[in-house]
Protein backbone atom coordinates (compact mmCIF):
# COMPACT_ATOMS: atom_id res chain seq x y z
CA UNK A 1 0.00 0.00 0.00
CA UNK A 2 1.08 3.32 -0.78
CA UNK A 3 0.22 6.60 1.34
CA UNK A 4 0.13 9.86 0.00
CA UNK A 5 0.23 12.95 2.52
CA UNK A 6 -1.41 16.04 1.66
CA UNK A 7 -0.40 20.01 3.30
CA UNK A 8 -3.38 22.57 2.90
CA UNK A 9 -1.62 24.02 -0.18
CA UNK A 10 -2.04 20.05 -1.81
CA UNK A 11 -5.93 20.28 -1.37
CA UNK A 12 -6.29 23.42 -2.64
CA UNK A 13 -4.80 22.22 -5.60
CA UNK A 14 -7.35 18.85 -6.43
CA UNK A 15 -8.99 19.21 -9.49
CA UNK A 16 -10.45 17.51 -11.57
CA UNK A 17 -9.56 16.63 -15.43
CA UNK A 18 -11.94 15.37 -18.52
CA UNK A 19 -8.68 13.46 -20.17
CA UNK A 20 -9.53 12.19 -23.77
CA UNK A 21 -5.81 10.92 -23.62
CA UNK A 22 -6.67 8.58 -20.79
CA UNK A 23 -9.76 7.39 -22.53
CA UNK A 24 -7.09 6.40 -25.38
CA UNK A 25 -4.93 4.69 -22.72
CA UNK A 26 -7.25 3.03 -20.43
CA UNK A 27 -10.13 1.62 -23.27
CA UNK A 28 -6.89 0.02 -25.33
CA UNK A 29 -6.01 -1.16 -21.92
CA UNK A 30 -9.68 -2.85 -21.80
CA UNK A 31 -9.11 -4.10 -25.12
CA UNK A 32 -6.12 -5.82 -24.94
CA UNK A 33 -7.71 -7.73 -21.82
CA UNK A 34 -10.68 -8.83 -23.65
CA UNK A 35 -9.91 -12.39 -25.12
CA UNK A 36 -13.23 -12.93 -26.30
CA UNK A 37 -14.76 -15.50 -23.39
CA UNK A 38 -18.04 -13.85 -21.80
CA UNK A 39 -16.60 -14.89 -18.16
CA UNK A 40 -13.06 -12.64 -18.68
CA UNK A 41 -12.53 -11.40 -15.20
CA UNK A 42 -10.81 -7.94 -16.55
CA UNK A 43 -13.91 -7.14 -18.72
CA UNK A 44 -17.23 -5.84 -17.58
CA UNK A 45 -20.08 -7.02 -19.34
CA UNK A 46 -21.27 -3.36 -19.54
CA UNK A 47 -18.74 -2.63 -21.95
CA UNK A 48 -18.95 -5.82 -24.36
CA UNK A 49 -21.06 -4.24 -27.17
CA UNK A 50 -18.51 -1.70 -27.52
CA UNK A 51 -15.57 -4.12 -27.91
CA UNK A 52 -17.74 -6.18 -29.74
CA UNK A 53 -18.21 -3.32 -32.51
CA UNK A 54 -14.42 -1.82 -31.93
CA UNK A 55 -12.45 -4.88 -31.88
CA UNK A 56 -12.92 -6.12 -35.77
CA UNK A 57 -12.20 -2.36 -36.88
CA UNK A 58 -9.10 -2.37 -34.63
CA UNK A 59 -7.85 -5.70 -36.07
CA UNK A 60 -8.78 -4.04 -39.65
CA UNK A 61 -6.88 -1.33 -39.05
CA UNK A 62 -3.87 -3.17 -37.68
CA UNK A 63 -3.73 -1.20 -34.58
CA UNK A 64 -4.14 -4.53 -32.12
CA UNK A 65 -0.22 -5.24 -33.31
CA UNK A 66 1.01 -1.22 -33.59
CA UNK A 67 2.72 1.29 -31.10
CA UNK A 68 -0.43 1.36 -28.83
CA UNK A 69 -0.27 -2.49 -28.62
CA UNK A 70 3.76 -2.31 -27.97
CA UNK A 71 3.27 1.02 -25.17
CA UNK A 72 -0.24 -0.58 -23.35
CA UNK A 73 0.45 -4.02 -21.90
CA UNK A 74 -2.99 -5.44 -20.27
CA UNK A 75 -1.44 -4.84 -17.06
CA UNK A 76 1.49 -3.01 -14.81
CA UNK A 77 3.12 0.03 -16.03
CA UNK A 78 2.95 2.20 -19.67
CA UNK A 79 5.16 5.26 -20.53
CA UNK A 80 3.97 8.08 -18.56
CA UNK A 81 5.09 10.27 -21.72
CA UNK A 82 1.90 9.36 -22.85
CA UNK A 83 -0.43 11.38 -20.53
CA UNK A 84 1.34 14.75 -19.61
CA UNK A 85 -0.37 16.54 -16.96
CA UNK A 86 -3.76 17.72 -18.92
CA UNK A 87 -4.39 21.91 -19.07
CA UNK A 88 -7.44 23.23 -17.96
CA UNK A 89 -10.17 21.19 -16.75
CA UNK A 90 -11.68 19.35 -20.24
CA UNK A 91 -9.03 19.32 -22.66
CA UNK A 92 -9.17 18.32 -26.54
CA UNK A 93 -7.23 15.39 -27.85
CA UNK A 94 -5.81 17.55 -30.32
CA UNK A 95 -4.42 20.17 -27.08
CA UNK A 96 -3.08 16.48 -25.38
CA UNK A 97 -1.52 14.87 -28.53
CA UNK A 98 0.32 18.25 -29.00
CA UNK A 99 1.99 17.84 -25.75
CA UNK A 100 2.80 14.52 -26.44
CA UNK A 101 5.96 15.27 -28.32
CA UNK A 102 7.23 17.80 -25.64
CA UNK A 103 8.18 15.37 -23.54
CA UNK A 104 11.86 15.14 -23.36
CA UNK A 105 14.37 12.58 -25.32
CA UNK A 106 15.31 11.31 -21.56
CA UNK A 107 11.42 10.87 -20.15
CA UNK A 108 11.01 8.70 -23.34
CA UNK A 109 13.77 6.61 -23.14
CA UNK A 110 13.39 6.36 -19.21
CA UNK A 111 10.04 5.10 -19.78
CA UNK A 112 10.96 3.07 -22.27
CA UNK A 113 13.43 1.29 -20.37
CA UNK A 114 11.01 0.75 -17.27
CA UNK A 115 8.80 -0.57 -20.03
CA UNK A 116 11.67 -2.97 -20.94
CA UNK A 117 12.55 -3.70 -17.18
CA UNK A 118 8.92 -5.10 -16.43
CA UNK A 119 7.99 -6.82 -20.09
CA UNK A 120 11.24 -8.26 -21.24
CA UNK A 121 13.18 -6.91 -24.45
CA UNK A 122 11.41 -4.00 -26.99
CA UNK A 123 10.40 -4.59 -30.19
CA UNK A 124 11.93 -3.23 -33.36
CA UNK A 125 9.44 -0.37 -33.17
CA UNK A 126 9.47 0.80 -29.54
CA UNK A 127 13.80 0.18 -30.08
CA UNK A 128 13.30 2.54 -32.92
CA UNK A 129 11.58 5.07 -30.65
CA UNK A 130 13.86 5.18 -28.16
CA UNK A 131 16.96 5.73 -30.82
CA UNK A 132 14.93 8.57 -32.56
CA UNK A 133 12.37 9.84 -30.34
CA UNK A 134 11.73 13.03 -32.04
CA UNK A 135 11.09 11.26 -35.40
CA UNK A 136 8.89 8.32 -34.45
CA UNK A 137 6.42 10.28 -31.87
CA UNK A 138 4.84 11.93 -35.19
CA UNK A 139 4.07 8.13 -35.88
CA UNK A 140 2.77 7.18 -32.93
CA UNK A 141 0.54 10.22 -32.66
CA UNK A 142 -0.92 9.82 -35.93
CA UNK A 143 -1.63 6.01 -34.88
CA UNK A 144 -3.53 7.75 -31.31
CA UNK A 145 -5.57 9.57 -33.63
CA UNK A 146 -6.87 7.07 -36.38
CA UNK A 147 -7.06 4.87 -32.97
CA UNK A 148 -9.30 7.53 -31.60
CA UNK A 149 -11.43 7.67 -34.64
CA UNK A 150 -12.33 4.14 -35.01
CA UNK A 151 -13.26 3.40 -31.16
CA UNK A 152 -14.02 6.11 -29.57
CA UNK A 153 -14.83 9.21 -31.65
CA UNK A 154 -18.24 7.86 -32.66
CA UNK A 155 -18.91 7.26 -28.76
CA UNK A 156 -17.92 9.79 -27.50
CA UNK A 157 -20.87 12.16 -27.18
CA UNK A 158 -22.25 9.81 -24.73
CA UNK A 159 -18.65 8.99 -22.89
CA UNK A 160 -18.23 12.82 -22.24
CA UNK A 161 -21.90 12.91 -21.00
CA UNK A 162 -21.48 10.60 -18.44
CA UNK A 163 -17.96 11.63 -17.61
CA UNK A 164 -19.18 15.34 -17.08
CA UNK A 165 -22.16 13.97 -15.19
CA UNK A 166 -19.62 12.44 -12.80
CA UNK A 167 -17.37 15.87 -12.11
CA UNK A 168 -20.51 17.80 -11.71
CA UNK A 169 -21.93 14.67 -9.06
CA UNK A 170 -18.33 15.13 -6.91
CA UNK A 171 -17.98 18.93 -7.11
CA UNK A 172 -21.56 19.05 -5.55
CA UNK A 173 -20.09 16.36 -2.96
CA UNK A 174 -17.22 19.07 -2.35
CA UNK A 175 -19.00 21.22 -1.55
CA UNK A 176 -21.44 19.24 0.72
CA UNK A 177 -19.19 17.32 2.54
CA UNK A 178 -15.46 17.99 1.67
CA UNK A 179 -12.69 16.85 -0.34
CA UNK A 180 -11.77 13.67 2.04
CA UNK A 181 -15.95 12.60 1.43
CA UNK A 182 -15.11 12.80 -2.89
CA UNK A 183 -11.65 11.11 -2.32
CA UNK A 184 -12.94 7.66 -0.07
CA UNK A 185 -15.59 6.93 -2.37
CA UNK A 186 -13.42 7.43 -5.42
CA UNK A 187 -12.72 3.81 -5.69
CA UNK A 188 -12.21 0.70 -2.95
CA UNK A 189 -8.72 0.82 -3.76
CA UNK A 190 -8.50 4.22 -2.71
CA UNK A 191 -8.83 5.81 0.96
CA UNK A 192 -8.76 9.28 2.73
CA UNK A 193 -7.37 9.11 6.51
CA UNK A 194 -5.64 11.40 8.73
CA UNK A 195 -4.62 13.80 5.89
CA UNK A 196 -3.40 11.14 3.86
CA UNK A 197 -4.51 9.08 0.92
CA UNK A 198 -3.61 5.30 0.70
CA UNK A 199 -3.87 3.39 -2.53
CA UNK A 200 -4.34 0.14 -1.28
CA UNK A 201 -3.21 -1.82 -4.65
CA UNK A 202 0.00 0.17 -5.29
CA UNK A 203 3.37 -1.72 -4.89
CA UNK A 204 5.69 1.06 -5.11
CA UNK A 205 5.92 3.99 -2.08
CA UNK A 206 5.15 7.39 -2.94
CA UNK A 207 5.82 10.37 -1.25
CA UNK A 208 5.52 14.06 -2.13
CA UNK A 209 8.82 14.03 -3.10
CA UNK A 210 8.64 12.58 -5.56
CA UNK A 211 4.92 12.88 -7.11
CA UNK A 212 4.69 16.92 -7.37
CA UNK A 213 1.98 19.18 -5.74
CA UNK A 214 -1.45 18.88 -6.17
CA UNK A 215 -3.74 15.97 -7.53
CA UNK A 216 -5.30 15.61 -10.42
CA UNK A 217 -8.64 13.37 -10.81
CA UNK A 218 -9.13 11.51 -13.87
CA UNK A 219 -12.77 10.29 -14.70
CA UNK A 220 -12.96 7.09 -16.83
CA UNK A 221 -15.12 5.23 -18.93
CA UNK A 222 -13.03 2.31 -19.14
CA UNK A 223 -10.85 1.52 -15.81
CA UNK A 224 -10.91 -2.17 -14.82
CA UNK A 225 -10.50 -3.32 -11.25
CA UNK A 226 -7.04 -1.10 -10.87
CA UNK A 227 -6.92 2.19 -10.37
CA UNK A 228 -4.11 3.49 -13.35
CA UNK A 229 -1.53 6.40 -11.78
CA UNK A 230 0.45 8.73 -13.41
CA UNK A 231 3.76 10.20 -11.02
CA UNK A 232 5.89 12.12 -12.77
CA UNK A 233 7.37 15.38 -10.95
CA UNK A 234 7.57 18.29 -11.06
CA UNK A 235 3.87 17.19 -12.46
CA UNK A 236 0.94 16.34 -10.08
CA UNK A 237 0.10 12.89 -9.61
CA UNK A 238 -2.70 12.05 -11.82
CA UNK A 239 -5.36 9.45 -10.35
CA UNK A 240 -7.56 7.67 -13.18
CA UNK A 241 -10.87 6.33 -11.26
CA UNK A 242 -14.37 4.55 -12.54
CA UNK A 243 -16.85 7.43 -13.88
CA UNK A 244 -20.13 6.89 -12.09
CA UNK A 245 -23.07 5.29 -14.73
CA UNK A 246 -20.29 4.16 -17.03
CA UNK A 247 -22.56 0.98 -17.74
CA UNK A 248 -25.52 2.99 -19.23
CA UNK A 249 -22.93 4.37 -21.69
CA UNK A 250 -23.51 1.43 -23.71
CA UNK A 251 -26.84 0.02 -23.05
CA UNK A 252 -29.16 0.52 -26.20
CA UNK A 253 -31.19 3.41 -26.00
CA UNK A 254 -34.15 3.16 -28.57
CA UNK A 255 -35.81 6.26 -29.25
CA UNK A 256 -39.36 6.42 -28.66
CA UNK A 257 -42.32 8.46 -28.76
CA UNK A 258 -40.16 10.59 -31.18
CA UNK A 259 -43.15 12.09 -33.71
CA UNK A 260 -43.51 15.58 -32.31
CA UNK A 261 -39.41 15.41 -33.76
CA UNK A 262 -40.50 13.61 -36.68
CA UNK A 263 -43.29 16.02 -37.44
CA UNK A 264 -39.91 19.02 -37.57
CA UNK A 265 -37.25 16.57 -38.96
CA UNK A 266 -38.97 14.39 -41.18
CA UNK A 267 -40.16 10.62 -40.56
CA UNK A 268 -37.12 9.25 -42.22
CA UNK A 269 -34.82 11.72 -40.66
CA UNK A 270 -35.84 10.64 -37.15
CA UNK A 271 -35.76 6.84 -37.49
CA UNK A 272 -32.04 7.34 -39.21
CA UNK A 273 -31.30 9.17 -35.63
CA UNK A 274 -32.64 6.30 -33.97
CA UNK A 275 -30.85 3.72 -35.11
CA UNK A 276 -28.07 5.65 -34.50
CA UNK A 277 -27.93 4.22 -31.22
CA UNK A 278 -24.54 2.44 -32.41
CA UNK A 279 -22.60 3.96 -35.05
CA UNK A 280 -23.55 2.72 -37.90
CA UNK A 281 -22.25 3.12 -42.02
CA UNK A 282 -24.95 4.36 -44.63
CA UNK A 283 -24.75 0.68 -45.94
CA UNK A 284 -25.77 -0.71 -42.49
CA UNK A 285 -28.32 1.92 -42.18
CA UNK A 286 -29.81 1.32 -45.27
CA UNK A 287 -30.43 -2.60 -44.64
CA UNK A 288 -31.88 -1.70 -41.22
CA UNK A 289 -34.30 1.13 -42.38
CA UNK A 290 -35.26 -0.25 -46.09
CA UNK A 291 -34.30 3.05 -47.53
CA UNK A 292 -31.74 3.01 -50.56
CA UNK A 293 -28.04 4.20 -50.07
CA UNK A 294 -28.82 7.46 -52.04
CA UNK A 295 -32.01 8.47 -49.69
CA UNK A 296 -29.68 7.16 -46.60
CA UNK A 297 -26.85 9.40 -47.74
CA UNK A 298 -29.02 12.63 -48.38
CA UNK A 299 -30.56 12.72 -44.62
CA UNK A 300 -27.34 12.04 -43.16
CA UNK A 301 -25.82 14.79 -45.05
CA UNK A 302 -28.66 17.18 -43.82
CA UNK A 303 -28.13 15.83 -40.60
CA UNK A 304 -24.55 16.61 -40.11
CA UNK A 305 -25.15 19.41 -41.14
CA UNK A 306 -27.83 20.62 -38.96
CA UNK A 307 -25.00 19.25 -35.74
CA UNK A 308 -27.08 16.22 -35.25
CA UNK A 309 -24.46 13.72 -36.83
CA UNK A 310 -21.26 13.26 -37.06
CA UNK A 311 -18.83 11.28 -38.95
CA UNK A 312 -15.86 9.67 -38.53
CA UNK A 313 -13.51 7.65 -40.83
CA UNK A 314 -13.32 3.46 -40.61
CA UNK A 315 -11.29 1.94 -42.86
CA UNK A 316 -12.69 2.67 -46.57
CA UNK A 317 -16.56 3.07 -44.99
CA UNK A 318 -17.46 5.98 -42.60
CA UNK A 319 -19.12 5.65 -39.51
CA UNK A 320 -22.03 7.84 -38.55
CA UNK A 321 -22.94 8.98 -34.64
CA UNK A 322 -25.10 11.06 -32.94
CA UNK A 323 -23.94 14.09 -31.47
CA UNK A 324 -24.39 15.48 -27.95
CA UNK A 325 -27.03 17.56 -29.08
CA UNK A 326 -29.23 15.02 -31.10
CA UNK A 327 -29.09 13.10 -27.85
CA UNK A 328 -30.41 15.85 -26.07
CA UNK A 329 -33.20 16.16 -29.01
CA UNK A 330 -34.07 12.49 -28.65
CA UNK A 331 -34.34 12.39 -24.69
CA UNK A 332 -36.29 15.31 -24.88
CA UNK A 333 -38.97 14.02 -27.62
CA UNK A 334 -38.79 10.78 -25.79
CA UNK A 335 -39.81 12.24 -22.72
CA UNK A 336 -42.73 14.80 -23.17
Amino acid sequence: MAELAFTAGDLAQVRFVVSPMWQVVTSFRLLSNHNGHPGHASVSPAHRPWIEQVRPRMAAAGLDRGWLAGLIPPAGFFPYFLNPAPIGAAPTLAMELAAVPNASADRIRRDLDHLAYHRGPLDARLRSLHHDPDTRLARLTEEIHTYWELALAPYWARIRAALDTDVFHRAHQVAEHGAGHVLNDLHTAVRWDDGKLHLTRRSRPLSRTTAGPGLLLVPSAFTGPRVPTRVAPPEPPQLVYPARGTASIWTPRPATGTDALAAVLGRSRTRLLSELDTPASTTQLAHRTGLSPAAVSQYLTALRDAGLVSAHRAGRSVLYARTAAAETLLEAATNA
